[in-house]
């Protein structure tokens, strides 16, 4: 289970780190660059309305009504009407385009970190717990969602209303100006504040939003063992602080909020009253008409907003930022499985020569100069005690893994210099217990081959010996296996798992102890169908138990990362050595 830590300078970029991160990410924005140009004129457009209504109510007065001049003052109406009708459908095209870009930036960011994460070894998943990158994929992706929707928008709009404000407010009075921004300094400085103790606090929201999800999300998936040990209350008493601790959170960036916006709104009010009172003693010295005034105090009303959304817009680039800064981290990271440019052979002997091995997450070697020759065709077994690397040489030969001394060849090419695509035609893992997607259970089935046919799938199911008891089903192998194959026995789900590497047809088999997890009885069936899958293929098998070693051509023994012993049952046993003893020690828990 992820849980997320609490709020460090970790969450935070300098601004140098936030500039770099903002420039990768406008890049990759490229291809909306013409949906976001569109959403920029429109944002103009937009601007450029709001500024005009209060110039056309100053025409409207000081010509119109001070003049008496009912037709300048219908025209002025007229205007003003139009003007309005058409900020608003520029306003609503801005939000139309800004949206689609975003969504699209959004779509293809998800897009390419899933790809991404797709294309990585099994070392990356060794560094990377799955909550950490769900995480990724789905709250840092949905905290810019903010930005890209209507932050940016909102941004350039800000910038254009109040650049374009102070323009025009100092084109109709200068001294209404001055007096007017006298507030400026105390709003720069409560910006400041604000920016500083919301980000803070919503930092801590992040926080304990994510505490709260873990919590219930572990209340949820682990409720059979809460209900088994009558643990109800507890796990209710454990939401309820978390619940309340996220409650808190929430109302103390609400306190942050409201100072603030408070504060700006009461400076507001007292500029607009300065500038009416100015004006008025202006109006009657003869410096400036009632329409100036009334046009000023428009435009101030105008110019304050923005400046709340700037200060806003503020913490949601840093969190955006911050939110891309990790997913770009996964990004960065290639895989440690790259492919070679040549084609393996369809058959050919597997040769592990003096490999050794070392998981990136520890400095002890897991293997040490192993070297194994596997003839086309034959049937190796790896046993060994827990622990011994049996299962690290099975994933090496399959290149889940590179060795980091050493090499693993097929037909004499080294399987790093191979391709992806041949290499994973001809050697197959079968794991311990196969992974189920939501679906059919030919679905799963063309997971191996997505674009087999349904004749191939059936083929496949039937050389396994599986076919059949699929058919059985009401729909057959259209059957649906719900979440995880929860419809479906632990047996039928690895004869899913083998149907899958019999569609593949590939010229090496990896079983890692693919009957370990099941019952005598279903292990009878997946035996058999294991049986048909290695008619043919050179198969090496991870094994705990007698009755499967025994039919392998060779044994191969692995003890504290060291190939202790290799030949047949009968050699080693002969021998009386590790296996020997293994062997004696699994016969004598079989029952009588």
């Amino acid at each position: 289970m992820f849980r997320m830590g609490a709020v460090t300078d970790d969450d935070k970029l300098d601004k140098e780190a936030t500039r770099q991160v903002l420039r990768r990410a406008i890049g990759m924005a490229k291809p909306f660059r013409r949906t976001i140009f569109a959403a920029l004129c429109f944002v103009l457009m937009s601007t450029l309305g709001l500024l005009l209504g209060p110039v056309i109510v100053r025409y409207g007065i000081d010509s119109g009504i001070d003049m008496k001049d009912t037709t300048t003052l219908r025209n002025a109406v007229i205007a003003y009407i139009v003007v309005v009708a058409l900020a608003y459908l520029a306003a609503r095209q801005q939000y139309i385009f800004i949206n689609r870009a975003g969504e699209g930036f959004l779509r293809a960011l998800r897009v390419r970190t899933f790809d991404h994460i797709q294309r990585q070894s099994l070392g990356f998943f060794d560094r990377y717990q799955s909550g950490v990158l769900i995480s990724r994929m789905t709250a840092d992706i949905e905290s810019m969602a903010e930005l890209v929707q209507w932050g940016l928008l909102q941004f350039v709009a800000a910038v254009f209303l109040i650049g374009l404000s102070l323009i025009l407010m100092l084109s109709l009075s200068w001294q209404l100006t001055i007096a007017a921004l006298l507030v400026m300094p105390v709003i720069i400085i409560a910006s400041r504040k604000f920016q500083r103790d919301s980000n803070a606090a919503y930092l801590e929201v992040r926080e304990r939003v994510g505490q709260n999800l873990s919590e219930l999300q572990e209340g949820i998936a682990g409720v059979r063992v809460v209900q088994a040990y009558a643990q109800e209350k507890e796990q209710t008493r454990q939401f309820v602080a978390s619940n309340r601790s996220l409650y808190q959170s929430h109302v103390h960036s609400i306190r942050v909020s409201t100072w603030y916006f408070g504060l700006v709104e009461a400076l507001g009010i007292f500029s607009t009253g300065l500038a009416i009172g100015i004006g008025g003693w202006l109006v009657g010295r003869g410096d400036v008409t009632v329409g100036t005034v009334v046009a000023f105090v428009l435009l101030l009303a105008q110019l304050f907003e923005p400046v709340q959304q700037l200060s806003q817009l503020y913490n949601t680039v840093q969190s955006s930022a911050a939110s891309l800064d990790k997913l770009f981290t996964i990004l960065d990271t290639e895989p440690d499985i790259q492919g070679g440019s040549e084609e393996l052979p369809e058959r050919a002997d597997l040769i592990v020569d003096g490999v050794g091995f070392t998981y990136p997450s520890t400095d002890t070697p897991v293997l040490r100069d192993v070297t194994i020759s596997v003839a086309d065709g034959e049937r190796l077994a790896l046993v060994g005690p827990t622990g011994a690397g049996k299962s690290t040489v099975a994933k090496l030969m399959a290149r889940l893994y590179d060795p980091t001394e050493g090499t693993i060849s097929f037909g004499g090419i080294d399987l790093r210099d191979a391709t992806l695509g041949s290499l994973r035609e001809r050697v197959v893992v079968v794991p311990q217990e196969g992974f189920l997607f939501g679906g059919s259970i030919a679905d799963n089935v063309r997971i191996a081959r997505a674009d087999a046919t349904d004749d191939e799938l059936r083929e496949a199911l039937d050389a396994i010996g599986a076919l059949d008891r699929f058919d059985a089903f009401e729909d057959g192998i259209d059957t649906e296996v719900r979440e995880r194959g929860s419809r479906l026995s632990a047996g039928e789900r690895q004869l899913v798992s083998l149907a899958r590497a019999a569609l593949v047809d590939p010229a090496v088999l990896v079983l890692d102890e693919a009957t370990s997890s099941l019952d005598p009885g279903t292990e009878v069936i997946v035996e058999q169908a294991l049986d048909r899958l290695m008619i043919g293929r050179t198969t090496i098998v991870v094994a705990h138990r007698l009755s499967t070693i025994q039919h392998a051509d060779r044994i191969a023994v692995i003890d504290a990362g060291l190939l202790a012993e290799l030949g047949t049952h009968d050699e080693l046993v002969e021998i009386g050595g590790r296996y020997a003893a293994l062997a004696s020690a699994w016969a004598q828990s079989l029952p009588s």
